[in-house]
C-alpha cells in the first residue's frame, strides 16, 4: 500500500478529529503530500496541502479550522481538524503529487459530523 489514511470517525458540531496518512519512503520526501473531500453529492474538492519544506496551502473553506503537517521520519501528514461543521461531513483522501499530471491517492476516510 502505497498511502494508508487513517482517522475518520463521527464527531457533534464544533468538535475535532485528526486525520493521518502514511506513505511508502518511496513517494514521501521530496513531494507535495496532501488532503481531498469528497461531499455526498457534490463535487469533490482540495482541503490543504504541504511542500517538502512545510509549505501549506488550504483552501478559503478550512482556513483557520484546520492544519495540515507532516512528520518526515514516520513518512506521514496529518491533518488536524477543529471547529467541525456538518458541512464538513465527506470523505477524505489523502494524495502525494507525482508530476503535474498525476496523483496517487490513499483509500477514503469518512468524517461525518452531526449532533
Amino acid at each position: 500500500v502505497q498511502l494508508q489514511a487513517s482517522g475518520g470517525g463521527s464527531v457533534q458540531p464544533g468538535g475535532s478529529l485528526r486525520l493521518s496518512c502514511t506513505a511508502s519512503e518511496r513517494f514521501f520526501r521530496g513531494y507535495v503530500l496532501g488532503w481531498y473531500c469528497q461531499r455526498p453529492g457534490k463535487k469533490g474538492e482540495e482541503v490543504a496541502d504541504i511542500t517538502s519544506d512545510g509549505n501549506t496551502n488550504y483552501a478559503d473553506f478550512v482556513k483557520g479550522r484546520f492544519a495540515i503537517s507532516r512528520d518526515n521520519a514516520k513518512n506521514t501528514i496529518s491533518l488536524q481538524m477543529n471547529s467541525l461543521q456538518p458541512e464538513d461531513t465527506a470523505v477524505y483522501y489523502c494524495y502525494v503529487v507525482i508530476n503535474s499530471d498525476a496523483r496517487l491517492w490513499g483509500q477514503g476516510t469518512q468524517v461525518t459530523v452531526s449532533s
